[in-house]
């Protein structure tokens, strides 16, 4: 081995110790808890090229609208989305999160015309599998894919879970204004069933169909428009009947559930006499074929209500890093008051369980 090869191996491994030491720092200081984050974000520069090139255009898109502060090569937060190394890395250890579950951001793929968006999916999801095994006890992934062709969605989900093995999949909610309770996405929903892997249901700016007025005030993205877009397409799926085909599939949902926990019994009041296919109520089916996370909302009240409603086995971690930072998210599950155990399950448990991954 030659002096080169030998400081650069002897470099790795120094780094490595002091990644570990750092995270084994942190986590004292937080009670020994191992953290999963499991909304977290990144981009490759090939797809956020198009993006922006649509930014440039004529074309009068919400999604546009808020991507505009994210496409410059020189804005901060694309630089923290493309980043799948260093500074990442340095950012979970200052922080003490052992692991992010990385996805590609909203609007991922779903905006191209469907020949573009499997090759951005799959080219995203090998740079995503390459991240993960340069970093394998750091990183975990979701598999981006093409909604517009569902048999070659299909076919990129089998690859990711097979040959990647990624963990699961993300969607950002609608694709050409259409929902997933169309029969013609079914493959898509099938094929996470079989997999056994669940579907990532991120928000995304309203539809055409809803968006003009969300247009005033602000209201298009994080602050109404991306939970009521969400929560929409989750109440679809639930009153479709879909998870009376498929009794298995798992569905997340960030933000606290996207407004339905607060919802879900005058949903089931609602319900009877609705018309709605689906043979079982909506709280029935939220139990048993959802899961929420906490991403962006570090509040202890809402926390609290979800565990009481849902049960802690039905909450991730999660932060929604780099659109919103890492400490406020840690300190606030750090210091909830909550049980123990029910700490352990949000902060790690239910990720690892739903996520295959390993203890």
């Amino acid at each position: 081995m030659g002096a080169l090869a030998a400081f650069s191996r002897t470099g790795v491994i120094k780094g490595l110790a002091l990644s570990t030491a750092a995270q084994a720092q942190t986590r004292k200081k937080g009670g020994a808890y191992r953290r999963i984050a499991t909304e977290e974000a990144f981009a490759i520069p090939e797809m956020m090229e198009i993006l922006g090139g649509y930014c440039n255009s004529n074309w009068d898109n919400p999604d546009l609208d808020l991507m505009r502060r994210f496409t410059d090569p020189e804005a901060k937060t694309y630089k923290e989305l493309i980043d799948l190394g260093d500074e990442r890395i340095r950012n979970m250890d200052e922080n003490g999160l052992d692991m992010q579950v990385l996805s590609l951001t909203a609007p991922g793929v779903q905006m191209f015309d469907a020949d573009t968006a499997n090759a951005i999916a799959t080219l995203s999801n090998d740079r995503l599998g390459e991240a993960i095994k340069r970093h394998p006890t750091r990183f975990a992934g979701l598999a981006a894919f093409g909604p517009l062709d569902p048999k070659g969605a299909v076919k990129e989900m089998e690859r990711a879970i097979n040959k990647l093995k990624l963990n699961g999949f993300i969607i950002n909610s609608h694709t050409h204004n259409e929902y997933l309770d169309d029969p013609k996405f079914w493959p898509i929903l099938e094929a996470a069933e079989a997999l056994d892997r669940p579907i990532y249901l991120h928000p995304r700016s309203p539809s055409e169909l809803m968006s003009k007025l969300y247009a005033d005030y602000g209201m298009s993205h994080a602050l109404w428009g991306f939970q009521a877009e969400a929560g929409l397409h989750a109440m679809r799926l639930m009153l479709s009947g879909v998870f009376d085909r498929f009794p298995n599939l798992k569905i997340v949902l960030g933000h606290m559930g996207e407004s339905i926990p607060y919802n879900i019994w005058r949903s089931d009041y609602m319900y009877e006499g609705s018309g709605a296919p689906a043979k079982m109520k909506p709280s029935e089916v939220f139990k048993r074929n959802f899961v929420i996370t906490t991403s962006g909302v570090n509040h202890a009240p809402v926390l609290k209500y979800c565990i009481e409603v849902l049960g802690a086995d039905n909450i991730m971690f999660a932060i929604d890093y780099p659109y919103q930072s890492s400490k406020p998210a840690v300190d606030f599950m750090n210091e909830v008051g909550i049980s123990r155990e029910d700490k352990e399950k949000i902060y790690h448990r239910n990720a690892e369980r739903l996520f295959h991954m390993s203890a």
